[in-house]
């Protein structure tokens, strides 16, 4: 087969595509990278493995964030130019690469390799296949930016509720003294787990990159008027290149916004468990047990995925800035009730832990269609590329900031609710940084546009009308089979999560 099918023009859509099977091309990628919220599974193994540390061992998770960062930021405009099969093609290969290679690492007791394989190179395969999806969807769904992208990235927050029970099994079958209580695992059953997750990833994320086409240059939806857009606040239908996109104050702004939401999210999320336990805490016993603490974790898990379809639906109506409005302003409320009156219920915690969480998962979701909103769907994939070095520089603060803080107040399994408080109030005062800088932002002046007709494809594309979007009913089988292929796995992960965070209550 000739690379040549990868480029862009060859994934042109023919009339008669429907553009609802391009969500599940979309979660085909992100329920595959999603994993890498799953590595505490086998975490413990590890540390056993190499006699190492927990810091040691965290190093590879650490890795992996950063670089997607630093690859989506890098490698943006090269998805929107080349075309986004090409782009989920690439980002296969190096995250199901990335698993062969830190399983050999794993085998031959080379901790270096598994930083290299699932943390650097795997890590780029994360950056390229978050965004590949992201400017496709967008453009197919011009009527409804913030449903599309919602529905791709709830794949990743589903990703790890997939992962985590399907790893725990599969060590059980590679380990016959697996211990589903310590979490401990040979480090061969851990190799042998990452060989296999990385055979699944290539073949699911390679058939989203097969199914996924991107609309002939003039196509809109049936009834859709884009004269129409215009008419709402802050919605451009003019066009930004991601290298000027850069030198605005609205991307800066929402950098921060993003950098705000995200940190704050990552307190609670990266802290669940102990965090839970030291609310209840009378002396040296806490009256939520191990099981109701993963079961909070479960519970958290659940929250992030609804928030990430729900509430960047929801922007669609309400719009982008009113709905960050929310995130940021009533997520301050939240986390001030969650510091001042979070241990008088465990269901009162737990239902302020969740809706905060609910705000973490909507804000990435949301962030895709704000910029097109912003900067218009030109280079929307590269500019989103470059506003996830937020998500990275997120992912070392916000631990920092609450471990820091948490460090002073005492030693771990001795604090209490009081001890959180200044960690709560820091992120108080992160988000209502957030709140203002979300604010601040206004339409982007007219001499960072683009010239009209300077935009357009790179390749020669046919135009199209509204007659190539068929009706769902009348999309053929295939269409029934892409959303049963990533609803199968979801609903698996749903399912056994909602098992778990049973065990709360």
């Amino acid at each position: 087969m000739s690379l040549a099918v990868l480029d862009r023009r060859h994934t042109v859509a023919k009339p008669g595509f429907n553009r609802w099977l391009i969500p599940p091309a979309a979660l085909a990628v992100h329920l595959c990278i999603g994993q890498v919220y799953a590595t505490s599974v086998y975490k413990a193994s590890l540390v056993q493995h190499f006699d190492s540390s927990l810091t040691r061992i965290g190093v590879i998770f650490s890795i992996a964030i950063v670089m997607l960062g630093l690859s989506a930021a890098i490698f943006g405009t090269w998805v929107d130019s080349g075309g986004p099969r090409r782009a989920m093609v690439t980002a296969a290969l190096f995250w199901s690469g990335g698993f062969m290679i830190g399983s050999l690492g794993i085998a031959t007791d080379q901790l270096w390799l598994v930083y290299l394989g699932y943390g650097f190179i795997g890590g780029i395969g994360l950056g390229i296949g978050y965004i590949s999806p992201v400017s496709t969807l967008i453009k197919w769904f011009p009527d409804r930016p913030g449903l599309a992208t919602g529905m791709a990235i709830m794949g990743f927050g589903g990703g790890a509720m997939i992962a985590s029970p399907l790893s725990s099994k599969l060590l059980g079958i590679f380990d016959d003294s697996y211990d589903t209580a310590t979490g401990i695992a040979s480090g061969s059953a851990v190799a042998k787990l990452f060989v296999t997750l990385g055979l699944i990833y290539l073949v699911l994320m390679l058939f989203g990159a097969w199914l996924i086409r991107v609309p002939a240059d003039g196509w809109k939806p049936q009834g859709f008027d884009p004269s129409q857009v215009k008419t709402k606040a802050l919605v451009t239908t003019d066009n930004v290149s991601a290298d000027n996109a850069i030198k605005t104050k609205q991307f800066w702004f929402l950098w921060v916004v993003l950098f705000c939401n995200v940190t704050a999210g990552i307190g609670i999320l990266e802290q669940a468990a102990p965090m839970i336990q030291d609310f209840f805490r009378d002396g040296d016993k806490s009256s939520v047990s191990a099981a109701s603490a993963a079961g909070f974790v479960g519970l958290l898990s659940l929250f992030n995925l609804a928030g990430r379809f729900l509430w960047s639906t929801t922007s669609d109506v309400v719009g982008r800035k009113n709905v960050y409005v929310v995130y940021l302003g009533v997520g301050t409320i939240l986390y001030a009730l969650l510091a001042f009156q979070g241990s008088s219920s465990t269901t009162l915690f737990a239902l302020l832990a969740g809706v905060i969480l609910s705000f973490y998962g909507g804000g990435f979701a949301t962030a895709p269609a704000y910029l097109r909103d912003l900067f218009g769907t030109f280079q929307v994939g590269a500019i989103h590329g470059r506003l996830l070095t937020a998500w990275s520089a997120a992912g070392v603060a916000g631990p920092l900031i609450v471990n820091r803080i948490l460090d002073t107040q005492g030693e771990p399994g001795s604090l209490n609710a009081g001890d959180y408080k200044p960690a709560l109030l820091t992120m108080v005062a992160i988000l209502a940084v957030g709140f203002v800088a979300n604010l601040l932002i206004q339409p982007v002046d007219e001499r960072f546009h683009e010239e009209p007709g300077g935009t357009g494809p790179t390749t020669q594309e046919h135009s199209a009308s509204a007659e190539h979007d068929v009706p769902v009913e009348s999309a053929g089988p295939l269409l029934v089979i892409a959303w049963v292929v990533v609803a199968i796995p979801l609903a698996y992960g749903i399912f056994e999560t909602i098992v778990k965070a049973a065990d709360l209550f």
